[in-house]
């Protein structure tokens, strides 16, 4: 069983995280999305907010499982048993940063491969923090982030 790690903060998870996280889907037989928790950082939602909001965007997917963890994704990779870290790669921009994180990864475990995965066109413009500008902005997110997040968003107190 092919085992795929997909980390990142989600804060929140957008509609471009889901299309990498669907492609993930179809390649690998089990894929965990893990939330990494950084104490030193104040997140927009708190983990267990967007564990709970990315359960709710993804329970229609049968093969992945929602997570968090802390300390370094690839020691979380190790105890989880993957082989493989997915990266969703949005703009060419994106790659250095990618690139660099890979390399450190496979310095610290040669065994664990990471698998890049471009987001189709219509979402290389969506990031978190964007979604946060526009949502401190009273503007509409709806286009960019799965309905639950939307929802949570737009009817809480956050801003």
């Amino acid at each position: 069983m092919k085992i795929a790690i997909y980390p990142g903060s989600f804060d929140p998870i957008t509609n471009g995280h889901l299309d990498v996280l669907k492609t993930s889907a179809g390649i690998f037989d089990r894929v965990i999305i893990a939330v990494a928790r950084n104490p030193e950082k104040t997140g927009f939602l708190t983990v267990e907010e967007r564990v709970k909001l990315i359960k709710e965007s993804v329970k229609h997917i049968k093969n992945v499982e929602v997570d968090f963890f802390d300390g370094l994704t690839i020691e979380y990779a190790r105890k989880m048993g993957a082989e493989v870290l997915i990266r969703g790669l949005r703009a060419v921009s994106d790659f250095e940063y990618e690139m660099q994180l890979s390399q450190t990864n496979s310095a610290l475990a040669a065994d664990i491969q990471t698998v890049f995965l471009i987001t189709k066109p219509e979402y290389n413009f969506i990031s978190s923090s964007t979604v946060r500008e526009i949502l401190m902005n009273k503007g509409d997110i709806s286009k960019f982030v799965p309905k639950p997040v939307f929802e949570y968003l737009t009817n809480s107190k956050i801003c």
